[in-house]
C-alpha cells in the first residue's frame, strides 16, 4: 500500500508531491539495485552505497548542470539557462539548489576534477545534480521508497517482491599492464625532478587502461562490489557518461547538523589474500619512510582546509595512519573532523576540501600543473566526486578511484600513485598496476 508523505507540497498548484512506502523484506541491497538499473524502469539512474545502505534514484524530477560558461537549471522539462557566476561550480550548484520548488528534495550527481581548474580546455560539464523521479532505500531487511508516481512506486515494490536468487555475472579480466609504460615512467620521473626541485611536495599522476569491449555496466558492478571492500561504492548511467566504481575513500562527509569529515587515504601496499604476504606488506607500509611522509603531508592539509572552514577548536584528527583494506590494496587512511561555522554551508565544505588531497597534491595549484603537463587530456570524473546531498544538509561526496567508464564512445580504467621527492617511476607505476587490479578482473562484457 502507497501512503503519503506528511505535508510535502510544492509551492505550484500542479506540482507533484512525493509518494512513500516502506516494505519489509530479506534483500540482498547490491542484487536488487542491479536488478532495478536493468529493469529499464528508467531513462538514467545513480546506485550509491554509504556506510552499509543502498541508494537507488532513476529518472530525473529537475537538475542542475554547471557547465564550462552557463548553469543549466531543468525542472519538469523546463529548462532556464544562466550565466556561470564565477564562483566554484560546487558552490554553484548549490546556488542553484536554494530554488528546488520541492520541500526535502534528495538528490544525486557528479563533479569533475576539472571543477577545480581556473584555466582548462574541458569542454564538458563540470557538475550535474538531479533529483530523481524516485528514490529506493535499500538494506537487508527493509525496502523505502518514494517518488512522485504511485504506478511508479507499485511496479519498484512488485519487482523487489519477485526478485529471487543471485544476480549470476560471468567475468572477462583486462590486463593491466598492456601497452606501453614508457610515458607514464617519463611523467613521474618528470615529477619528482620538479618536487626534488621546490616546485611541490607530491602530485598524483595517473594511467589510463583502455577496455576493448562493451561493459554490462551492472553485472561489472555487481562482481566488482563483491570483490571489494570500499567506503563507498556507485554505479552511474546519465546521458553520455556511464561509470562503475569502488571508491577508498569521501572527499567530504556533511551532516545537518553541520559536521564535516574528511578521509583522507595515502600510501599503498598490495593485497595478496595470503596472510603471510599481506602480514609483511601491512608492516612494510606502517614504517616506510615515503609511505609514512606521503600519508603525513596529506593529512596536514586536510587539516588546513577544515580549519578554513571549521568553528575554532573543533577541528580534530580522530584516526591517524590506520590500516584500511580497499579491495586489491591496502592503504594508511585518517579522518579529519571538524564542526562548520555558521555562516559556510555543506556546498562550502565540498568546494574547499575538493579535489581530494589525496588524488591531487601538495600545494593543489602546483600539482594541477604537474597533472596537466603530465597526463593526456583531462581528467573529467576521474579523482572527482560522486555525491549524494538532501535539502537538510546532508551530503556525502566519495572520490572516485577505482572506477570503470564509458564516455564518447571510448571505456577504461584509470588509476593514479602519490609522487613525492623519495618516489621510483617503476614502483609508483607498480602502484597503479595493484589499484588497478580492484576492478580490471570483474569486467563483465556487454552487448
Amino acid at each position: 500500500m502507497t501512503t503519503d508523505v506528511p505535508a510535502v507540497t510544492l509551492p505550484r498548484a500542479d506540482a507533484p508531491r512525493h509518494l512513500r512506502t516502506r516494505a519489509a523484506g530479506t534483500y540482498d541491497p547490491a542484487a536488487l539495485a542491479v536488478r532495478l538499473a536493468r529493469s529499464g524502469l528508467f531513462d538514467q539512474y545513480v546506485v550509491y552505497e554509504q556506510a552499509g545502505r543502498w541508494w537507488f534514484a532513476g529518472g530525473v524530477l529537475g537538475s542542475v548542470t554547471v557547465g564550462p560558461s552557463v548553469v543549466r537549471t531543468t525542472w519538469n522539462g523546463l529548462g532556464r539557462d544562466a550565466a556561470r557566476t564565477g564562483e566554484h561550480p560546487v558552490r554553484e550548484l548549490g546556488r542553484a539548489m536554494r530554488d528546488t520548488p520541492l520541500p526535502g528534495w534528495h538528490a544525486y550527481g557528479w563533479v569533475a576534477f576539472e571543477s577545480a581548474l581556473a584555466n582548462h580546455e574541458y569542454d564538458g560539464p563540470l557538475a550535474q545534480l538531479f533529483v530523481p523521479l524516485l528514490e529506493a532505500e535499500i538494506d537487508t531487511g527493509v525496502l523505502d521508497v518514494r517518488a512522485t508516481d504511485a504506478g511508479l512506486i507499485e511496479r519498484v515494490l512488485a519487482l523487489a517482491a519477485t526478485a529471487r536468487g543471485p544476480v549470476e555475472v560471468s567475468t572477462r579480466p583486462l590486463d593491466v599492464e598492456a601497452g606501453d609504460r614508457t610515458p607514464y615512467l617519463d611523467a613521474v620521473a618528470a615529477a619528482v625532478e620538479r618536487i626534488q626541485a621546490g616546485e611541490l611536495e607530491k602530485v598524483i599522476l595517473s594511467r589510463r587502461v583502455e577496455v576493448p569491449f562493451p561493459l554490462d555496466f551492472p553485472g561489472t558492478y555487481l562482481a566488482g562490489r563483491r570483490a571489494n571492500t570500499p567506503a563507498r561504492s556507485f554505479l552511474l548511467d546519465l546521458p553520455g557518461l556511464r561509470a562503475a566504481g569502488f571508491s577508498p575513500e569521501t572527499v567530504a562527509e556533511v551532516s545537518a547538523d553541520g559536521w564535516v569529515t574528511s578521509q583522507p587515504l595515502a600510501g599503498t601496499r598490495a593485497r595478496r589474500r595470503d596472510p603471510h604476504a599481506d602480514g609483511r606488506n601491512r608492516a612494510e607500509l606502517l614504517t616506510d619512510p615515503k609511505e609514512v611522509y606521503e600519508h603525513a603531508i596529506s593529512v596536514k592539509l586536510a587539516d588546513t582546509e577544515l580549519r578554513g572552514l571549521c568553528a575554532p577548536g573543533t577541528v580534530t584528527v580522530g584516526e591517524f595512519m590506520a590500516l584500511k583494506e580497499r579491495g586489491s590494496v591496502h592503504h594508511l587512511g585518517s579522518r579529519v573532523r571538524g564542526r562548520l561555522r555558521a555562516d559556510r554551508t555543506m556546498w562550502d565544505a565540498l568546494a574547499v576540501l575538493f579535489p581530494a588531497v589525496t588524488a591531487s597534491g601538495i600545494p593543489k595549484q602546483a600539482a594541477y600543473d604537474v597533472i596537466t603537463a603530465g597526463e593526456p587530456g583531462p581528467r573529467g570524473l576521474y579523482s572527482g566526486a560522486v555525491l549524494r546531498a538532501t535539502g537538510d544538509g546532508d551530503l556525502d561526496a566519495a572520490l572516485v578511484l577505482r572506477t570503470v567508464y564509458t564516455q564518447g564512445g571510448r571505456t577504461w580504467l584509470r588509476a593514479g600513485a602519490g609522487i613525492v621527492g623519495a618516489s621510483s617511476p617503476e614502483r609508483e607505476y607498480r602502484e597503479t598496476c595493484e589499484k588497478l587490479t580492484s576492478v580490471a578482473p570483474y569486467l563483465v562484457p556487454g552487448r
